[in-house]
């Protein structure tokens, strides 16, 4: 019988959606807000749609499953550099190409995409390692 949410290691899957929600905040605030903003039609000094508790609540949740489900693709004690390969493979073929093909349609900006495309190859590379480290 394989693995199950029992053999996940919560605390590694929780230290990963963190990293991810520190990694947004590096990267969509002093590296790439502006350049984003501008790319995406959003002006920086508006004033958010949603309350801030709200995004940020949905990003952390959206994270924390992303985690999760990657955590049980992996299995438990995965080796440190398949975790990192599938994370980093996880990140750029799968998420940032998807976005690219709806970021193709819908005409947005190869800027976008590398940034945003750019953020979940490093936060899926972040969950392998976190995840192949902690055992």
């Amino acid at each position: 019988m394989g693995p199950n949410f029992v053999d996940i290691n919560w605390l590694a899957v929780l230290a990963a959606a963190v990293s991810a929600f520190l990694l947004g905040g590096i990267w969509y605030g002093p590296l790439f807000k502006h350049a984003w903003c501008r790319e995406a039609g959003i002006d920086p000094e508006a004033k958010p749609k949603s309350h801030p508790a709200t995004v940020f609540g949905t990003a952390f949740a959206a994270a924390l499953v992303a985690a999760a489900a990657f955590a049980v693709i992996l299995r438990p004690d995965p080796p440190l550099f398949i975790a990192l390969h599938a994370g980093f493979l996880t990140g750029l073929a799968y998420v940032a190409m998807s976005f690219g093909i709806n970021y193709a349609f819908a005409g947005r900006s190869l800027k976008l995409w590398l940034i945003d495309g750019g953020y979940h190859t490093l936060q899926f590379t972040l969950y392998g390692l976190i995840l192949g480290l902690w055992h």
